[in-house]
């Protein structure tokens, strides 16, 4: 059964007191129009005096039958309008109405946004990714259900969508047909398969990332239009076996992607589309980045989308390129510069 969000699970609640609102004055009218046999309007008067508790004298003074029935609308009355103010009260002083305010507040941010990531549940893997974007600066939404998880991402003022993700609706809401990348790390493989069908149903051009446990979900993931399937836990045992291995080499590209290290050193993908003119060549010694910045061209990506490794000097680069960097974030950052001012 699905869980009501806080502030759905209140405005139910505060329906219900106003439909049960309505009945007693409902109630209170028609009562005293038979008792008394009051007119409609002296009848909806009396009901409204005695349920505010405002104390003005009645019209004509009551049977003792009328006696027991004001008393009776008046408790009545009384129990709805205060079980609607401890109503009101518990949603503004639990939190519930700021987090209502600033659940809108990114809802209106989320549909601004475009070119960015969406990723799809906040747990180890995905807290992990939403940490690697934050340092490369790169916008993402996240879609989350449990509502632990939502507590937390209140309390670190992130864009997330409460809401199953595999939910075309809340896939929508996250922007997916405007994103660049959805990655899904979701803990069920089925649950990643359906997501990966929505979003590439969404959005044709959509770069997919999913999470698998197992090669046959890959499969499943790869004809549900995931462009990339990962599986951490086959990643992290050859991880672990390698450090037996080959235990230098290991650590020496676990430097290189910045783990365990503090030496700033990076992989870095530059496109050239902005360098060169649409029939413009040049060379990779043309650049001289190595000589300028420190910066290492370990790399190449064709316009066939072919990998070339440690390119010769005299490769030709162009417009449809990308040069793949290894060095310092500051050697990066200066080589960005420089190919912008070419």
């Amino acid at each position: 059964m699905k869980k009501l969000s806080p502030v759905r699970n209140f405005l139910i609640r505060i329906l219900y007191v106003s439909v049960s609102m309505i009945l007693c004055i409902f109630m209170g009218v028609v009562g005293y129009m038979i008792i008394e046999n009051y007119e409609f309007l002296d009848a909806m008067y009396m009901t409204i005096i005695t349920i505010t508790t405002v104390g003005y004298k009645e019209i004509e003074p009551l049977s003792d039958t009328g006696k027991i029935f004001t008393m009776f609308l008046l408790f009545f009355g009384l129990t709805i309008f205060f079980y609607g103010i401890v109503q009101v009260a518990g949603f503004v002083f639990e939190g519930f109405f700021e987090k209502y305010l600033k659940t809108q507040k990114v809802e209106k941010l989320i549909q601004k946004l475009s070119d960015h990531v969406v990723i799809c549940g906040y747990g180890r893997i995905g807290k992990q990714v939403a940490y690697e974007l934050d340092i490369d600066k790169i916008e993402y939404v996240i879609i989350e259900s449990d509502p632990a998880v939502i507590e937390q991402l209140h309390s670190k003022d992130l864009a997330f969508i409460e809401g199953n993700a595999t939910e075309i609706d809340i896939l929508k809401k996250a922007g997916t047909e405007r994103a660049t990348t959805i990655i899904t790390t979701l803990p069920n493989d089925p649950d990643n398969v359906y997501t990966s069908l929505c979003a590439r149903e969404l959005n044709k051009n959509i770069n997919i990332i999913s999470r698998a446990s197992s090669e046959l979900s890959t499969h499943n993931l790869k004809r549900a239009g995931a462009n990339h399937v990962i599986m951490p836990e086959k990643i992290g045992g050859a991880h672990m076996a390698a450090l037996v291995s080959r235990p230098d080499i290991t650590e020496f590209i676990s430097l290189l992607v910045g783990q365990g290290s503090d030496v700033s050193i990076t992989f870095e993908e530059v496109s050239l589309s902005n360098l060169l003119g649409e029939s413009e060549t040049k060379t990779i010694k043309d650049l001289d980045v190595r000589n300028r910045t420190g910066v290492n061209i370990i790399g190449l990506k064709n316009p066939n989308g072919q990998y070339v490794i440690n390119p010769a000097p005299d490769m030709k680069i162009t417009p449809a390129s990308k040069l793949i960097l290894l060095g310092t974030a500051v050697q990066i950052n200066e080589t960005r510069k420089l190919i912008s001012e070419l």
